[in-house]
């Protein structure tokens, strides 16, 4: 296992340099329950249960899901509008954790953050075919029309032309939709090309990977491995 200073992996955690010597001089960080106070003591960052004021920290890149609450945009600054960032502490914000995707501003539900690249653009990309699963309650009343329409990919208005989707209805106005690609209000605009507008959305599952349904609107967790390892499987079934 490699070594890193400990005043280096404090501040990885989202504060400056000087922030993290200073805590751990003032005898606030543990590693494995014992206080250090020497800025750089050489810890293990792989073996975890390090301690900044009784708080574990992320050591590593960080995976998040959040339950999305209405209102937020999914950005992390915006001038005029609350951003989903602002739910994370600063630590997190710091150390430019992001969402993998995005949800509009008024849809709720599984939203995915993390500040690993690498693994945001598996998420979004099409071409990784990483299924989204949503809740729509529409107006109008749905049919079996409108779940063909969507198997044969919707052209809007615009001439975009939407890879094949499912729609799954679940009452005359409720419906479950997978898409595999993330376009501009892709879900809304393919709902409203049927004369079907969405009154609510909710994303319920990004490949196997279920929303947590513990967590409150605008609550958060980290995904363990296994989790994360679900993103990229498609089957939704639970």
């Amino acid at each position: 296992m490699s070594l890193t200073r400990l005043d280096k992996l404090i501040a990885a955690s989202g504060l400056t340099r000087s922030e993290a010597a200073a805590a751990i001089r003032a005898g606030r960080v543990a590693v494995g329950g014992a206080v250090i106070t020497a800025p750089e003591t050489k810890v293990e960052p792989e073996r975890g249960n390090v301690t900044l004021d009784g708080a574990e920290i992320l050591t590593g890149l960080v995976y998040i899901m959040m339950n999305k609450p209405a209102g937020y945009i999914s950005a992390t600054e915006d001038a005029r509008e609350r951003c989903v960032t602002e739910l994370l502490p600063q630590a997190l914000r710091r150390r430019g954790v992001a969402p993998a995707g995005r949800l509009d501003k008024d849809t709720e539900g599984l939203l995915l953050l993390t500040d690993d690249g690498q693994f945001a653009h598996r998420v979004i990309s099409p071409r990784h075919n990483v299924r989204k699963l949503y809740r729509a309650e529409v107006e109008g009343v749905l049919d079996e029309s409108d779940a063909e329409a969507f198997r044969q990919g919707i052209v809007l208005g615009d001439g975009t032309r939407c890879l094949s989707a499912e729609l799954t209805i679940e009452a005359p106005s409720t419906a479950l939709v997978a898409v595999r690609e993330g376009k501009y209000h892709q879900v809304k605009r393919m709902l409203a090309s049927r004369g079907k507008p969405v009154r609510a959305l909710r994303r319920l599952a990004v490949g196997a990977l279920w929303l947590d349904e513990t967590l409150a609107a605008g609550e958060w967790r980290c995904l363990t491995e296994a989790e994360r390892e679900l993103i990229f499987h498609n089957d939704t079934s639970k």
